[in-house]
């Protein structure tokens, strides 16, 4: 239990600072962007990495379910990050940006929920 916990905080670990440089990157990127495209970008690229992880174990008895948990309840876990996308979704509400904030919601479900899918269908590969 201790080696699967510490398995994932290392997964976390390395996740959160990942996120941190997917924002980054994206404001370095595109830095007139009305919507926090680095948030949304880590939260749809960790549905395709959750969807890809979930679909390799299930196919290959070779991953351990350490690696499974330090990859998805970790990793991933510490990539996404649902608060600060509600908490951005509040700001924009409290500025008066409802477009923004339905256009970054409806984005973010239906783009993780394909990515999901699409991580799911890559894992065939493997």
């Amino acid at each position: 239990m201790i080696r699967t916990l510490l398995l994932i905080g290392g997964g976390s670990f390395l996740g959160g600072i990942a996120r941190y440089l997917v924002k980054v990157g994206c404001s370095k990127l595109f830095p007139a962007a009305t919507l926090p495209l680095g948030t949304m970008v880590a939260n749809v690229a960790g549905c395709f990495m959750i969807g890809l992880f979930y679909g390799i174990a299930s196919r290959h008895t070779t991953m351990s379910q350490d690696m499974l948990m330090f990859l998805t309840v970790g990793f991933c876990g510490g990539f996404t990050t649902f608060s600060t996308f509600m908490n951005e979704n509040m700001s924009m509400l409290q500025g008066g940006e409802f477009f923004s904030s339905l256009l970054y919601t409806v984005l973010s479900l239906a783009l993780g929920l394909i990515f999901l899918y699409l991580g799911a269908l890559a894992s065939r590969i493997f």
